[in-house]
């Protein structure tokens, strides 16, 4: 069995990132084949259980360190995990360390199981972690040992609260190492960001995160090699090395990967600017009630499911009777039919209260998987003009996009990438069909009491609801607290409705 834990991929170049994959037939064909057999092939953690008795044989050692020497033997680890890479020896000595740390800062030194999910992690794969196994902490194992290897690490959170608090709550241990730690919020200024990226350990969202990338990528569009960007730095804070945020895509940690690199795969994260020449709001208005004029299943196909529509063949015909031209979005036929297609999303696709509600008399974006408003953001090629025709608000100018991706396309550009989840083993095939990453269970501290009980399934929403609703009050006569999770803001509120 080879001595090495992992093989690091270290980074090089001013801004490292890996190139976007291009994959023929046959690479997608065996990606996918591969992602059917994920869910049965996986990785077992016997496979990691020699990290507990190496960090057992460290921690008699380091137990007896004081902190002044823990700190010297971190700065020794650097050059030998630099040198050497993530052999058994120095992982597990990295990791002893870390958890004698977090015994003594915390008061809550790693569990075994733990030091398995910090090896899945630092292995570049996705720890499945039941909930309140402390996935939190298990993180630190693998971001220490990244960092002290020079690895910049981005531990990703699903919002702003995690990141500051896990960056808070986590630091003491990371500032025992001698690592310094920063944290990405919505909000802060540039300059406050670029101090934040240079830290060894970077906490932030995965929304910020990727689109302060958007924003390096706007900054580099034009791919300059890495001596011209030497060059442009003479020139003082104007160069584009100033202007950079990040320092390439390294590794990140992402907590709820299922949700993150599954369920969101395909948001589109978009950077775009106003577009050149307003467009008379009779454009949009027009393109309204010629949408409104149309009928369903006969001109067009609605999927809710996939969040589409599309125009039948009678219904293309109907739009070229239309006798109007939208003002710039082009003379064809084809930019017509876009806009009316649009213009359906509008009608029958977008809900107020639940993409979107109305304040201050604008329309502003719901996140549906957070609640949160998105103040700063617009839909794009004339979607958010339609919605403000529809619910009668002021016609803003449309934007055009300067920069745009996917969170797929995204986390497949960092060089080194894993996970943590509670739910992991139903998204297997797609986090190796996509990510090549593979998923690895990880054990439980102690016994689980839990009980899972059977999904039940009513044909009416109505029905659901009282179920619901019955359920909790009867909860809540034992004294027991109650979580309920909903899809929206919206289901939230009714929900909230009927139990008031």
């Amino acid at each position: 069995m080879s001595d090495s834990a992992t093989s690091p991929v270290f980074p090089t170049g001013l801004y490292p990132e890996r190139e976007e994959e291009r994959l023929g037939k046959m690479e997608r064909f065996a990606a996918n084949v591969g992602g059917l057999f994920a869910p049965w092939i996986r990785p077992g953690p016997e496979r990691f259980r020699w990290i507990i008795e190496g960090v057992r044989s460290h921690g008699r050692t380091v137990d007896a360190m004081s902190d002044a020497e823990i700190l010297e033997e971190s700065l020794r680890l650097r050059p030998a995990l630099r040198r050497e890479g993530f052999s058994r020896e120095l992982v597990a000595r990295t990791f002893a360390l870390a958890r004698e740390v977090a015994g003594r800062r915390l008061g809550t030194p790693h569990f075994d199981v733990q030091l398995v999910g910090g090896l899945v992690l630092l292995q570049g794969m996705v720890g499945e972690m039941e909930t309140g196994e402390g996935k939190t902490l298990t993180a630190t194992l693998a971001a220490a040992t990244l960092a002290l290897s020079g690895i910049a690490v981005h531990i990703i959170t699903v919002n702003d609260y995690l990141a500051r608090r896990d960056a808070a709550w986590m630091s003491p241990i990371y500032e025992a190492l001698g690592l310094k730690v920063g944290t990405i919020l919505h909000g802060m200024p540039p300059a406050a960001k670029q101090q934040a990226y240079r830290a060894d350990i970077t906490y932030c969202t995965n929304k910020e995160v990727a689109f302060d990338y958007l924003r390096d990528r706007i900054v580099l569009w034009d791919r300059p090699t890495a001596v011209r960007l030497r060059v442009e730095r003479l020139y003082g804070e104007k160069s584009r090395l100033n202007q950079l945020l990040l320092r390439g895509l390294q590794f990140a940690i992402v907590d709820e990967a299922d949700s993150v690199l599954i369920d969101e795969a395909r948001t589109p994260l978009i950077i775009s600017s106003e577009g050149e020449g307003a467009h008379p709001p009779a454009v949009y208005k027009e393109a309204i009630e010629a949408a409104k004029s149309l009928v369903r299943r006969e001109d067009y196909v609605l999927s809710e499911s996939e969040h589409r529509v599309e125009l039948t063949s009678r219904g293309k015909g109907r739009v070229r009777t239309f006798d109007w031209k939208p003002v710039g979005f082009g003379a064809g036929e084809d930019q017509k039919e876009e806009l009316i297609e649009q213009a359906l999303s509008a009608l029958h696709l977008f809900s107020k209260d639940k993409q979107y509600l109305i304040k201050d008399g604008k329309i502003q974006i719901i996140d549906e998987y957070t609640g949160r408003l998105m103040a700063d953001r617009s839909w794009e090629r004339g979607l958010h003009q339609l919605i403000e025709v529809k619910e009668d608000c002021e016609v803003t100018v449309r934007k055009d996009t300067k920069a745009r991706i996917s969170y797929q396309r995204f986390f497949r550009r960092y060089l080194g990438l894993s996970g943590m989840t509670g739910t992991a083993r139903e998204v297997a095939g797609e986090l190796w069909s996509i990510y090549r990453l593979r998923v690895v269970t990880v054990p439980t501290n102690k016994p689980i009491k839990r009980v899972y009980k059977p999904d039940q399934v009513f044909r009416r929403a109505g029905k659901k609801w009282e179920a619901v609703v019955r359920t909790v009050a009867e909860l809540h006569e034992e004294g027991r607290p109650v979580l309920v999770g909903t899809r929206s803001v919206e289901a939230s509120e009714h929900l909230s409705v009927l139990m008031n």
